[in-house]
């Protein structure tokens, strides 16, 4: 996951703002090891901002509560710890995830894998000492066997999985985009119409900025701190983004990225920088960039042109970033905004 800045164009923003006796309201914080942003169309009617404030946190607090490989009491930590064999209750908003998350990893044939833990463990990117050690063959292979989507067994009339033992589920890819689109609905059910959130670079809009005007969203470009690869429109949609630029180590002259494929057990090595996806929720666009970043370039593409996913693919070349956009992402780029 990269970040994905969002901007506000604050002239146009003030301008309607007066036209339209409206504002822009912003609040802000901490959760699941990184910051959240949310600014909404203010109006009579909506609620105190301490209020909100402590509702989206809220959310987010209760997400991390279930999701989080971090906290060692967290429910997925309950059931990465849990004895072999046993079945483990999950709250329904985890259970839900972790069925989204399989059955993404059933459509890439193992691509995408939330058992994957194991691996970004042994690589140095999970919870615990950050090791920048290339793992020895006898490691690898013998993490690699505690590997594989097939190993999870559901119970959906009990929302519950079962362990086989071993089993280390990792949801970081899906998670973040879950907590967004709950922070939606809390807006929503608050009689908020009008927001835009960002959390850890995956964003949500609904409805439009005063004035009518469309939230606009910058893409950033590998690599740099400041400088956008493209602005996009977020009509009632979500945006997800991972890129393999802000999570590395380089070890004797080699880039390893926190990407790793499932099915080689090792860091990606293709020349995939960062994609963005466009979908109606955030899980679905959070998941879904994750998914491509591990296909890669060529694969990836295939595969969201198959399933008519809205991707943006930056591609490393020698002579910079390759863009290349699937047609329904194109498409989106062109669909005006009511």
């Amino acid at each position: 996951m990269h970040r994905l800045f969002f901007t506000l164009f604050t002239c146009l923003l003030a301008s309607c703002a007066s036209i339209h006796n409206s504002r822009i309201e912003t609040l802000s914080g901490e959760a699941m090891g990184t910051t959240w942003t949310v600014k909404f169309v203010r109006t009579t009617h909506s609620p105190d901002l301490h209020e909100l404030q402590n509702g989206i946190q809220e959310q987010l607090d209760a997400v991390d509560s279930q999701m989080s490989t971090w906290k060692p009491d967290s429910d997925l930590s309950r059931f990465n710890n849990a004895a072999s064999g046993s079945w483990q209750i999950l709250p329904p908003e985890l259970f839900s995830v972790l069925e989204k998350s399989l059955a993404l990893a059933r459509d890439t044939q193992g691509a995408y894998d939330p058992t994957v833990g194991p691996l970004v463990n042994l690589w140095g990117f999970g919870p615990g000492p950050k090791k920048r050690i290339t793992p020895n063959a006898d490691n690898l292979a013998a993490t690699r066997k505690r590997i594989g989507w097939q190993k999870i067994e559901l119970n959906s009339a009990a929302k519950s999985a079962r362990q086989l033992g071993g089993v280390w589920l990792d949801l970081s890819s899906i998670a973040p985009g879950f907590a967004v689109d709950q922070i939606s609905r809390y807006l929503e059910s608050t009689g908020i119409e009008n927001f835009l959130i960002e959390h850890g670079g995956e964003l949500r809009a609904h409805g439009h900025r005063p004035g009518n005007e469309a939230w606009r969203v910058g893409i950033e470009l590998p690599d740099s701190d400041d400088n956008l690869a493209m602005i996009i429109v977020l009509d009632n949609q979500a945006s997800g983004s991972s890129g393999d630029y802000r999570k590395f180590y380089e070890l004797d002259g080699k880039r390893y990225s926190h990407h790793i494929d499932p099915r080689t057990g090792a860091p990606v090595t293709h020349a995939l920088a960062s994609v963005t996806v466009i979908a109606d929720d955030c899980i679905t666009a959070d998941s879904s960039a994750a998914a491509l970043s591990i296909l890669g370039p060529d694969d990836g593409y295939t595969y969201a042109t198959t399933h008519d996913i809205a991707a943006l693919f930056l591609i490393r070349t020698d002579d910079g970033f390759k863009r290349i956009m699937t047609p329904r992402f194109e498409k989106s780029l062109r669909l005006p905004v009511e």
